[in-house]
C-alpha cells in the first residue's frame, strides 16, 4: 500500500473507530457483544475478533503499524461504512445494529442522540 493510501486509511480508521481500547475491552466483556455477529467458525464472531485487533492497533505508535495493520484498518473502514448505511428506522440504542458496530469499534450513539 502506498504511503498516501496508508495516510487515508489511517485517518478514516481514527474517524470511524470512536471507542477507546478500554471502552472496547469493557464492551467485549458484555453479553450484548457476544449476542451479535457472524460466527467465525470457532464460536466467536468476526466482529469480536476484529475488535481485539483494533485494540492492538490503537495501542501502537503510528510508526509501528504493519501492512497487516493497515489492511485490517481498511477492512474496519469498509465494515463501518457499509453497516452504518443500514441504520434501522427504529430505536438504535439497544439494537443488534449498534451492538455489531460496537464490536468493530464504532459506537453510533457517540455521533447521534440515542
Amino acid at each position: 500500500m502506498k504511503d498516501d493510501k496508508k495516510e487515508e486509511v489511517y485517518d478514516d480508521f481514527y474517524d470511524n473507530v470512536n471507542m477507546t481500547p478500554s471502552e472496547i475491552e469493557d464492551w467485549l466483556d458484555t453479553d450484548k457483544s457476544k449476542s451479535v455477529g457472524q460466527d467465525s467458525g470457532d464460536g466467536e464472531s468476526i466482529g469480536r475478533k476484529s475488535a481485539k485487533k483494533i485494540i492492538k492497533i490503537k495501542r501502537k505508535k503510528k510508526a509501528d503499524l504493519t501492512d497487516s495493520d493497515y489492511e485490517h484498518m481498511q477492512k474496519v473502514n469498509s465494515y463501518v461504512a457499509r453497516h452504518s448505511a443500514q441504520k434501522p428506522d427504529s430505536d438504535i440504542k439497544e439494537s443488534d445494529w449498534r451492538y455489531s458496530l460496537k464490536n468493530w469499534g464504532h459506537d453510533p450513539c457517540k455521533d447521534m442522540d440515542c
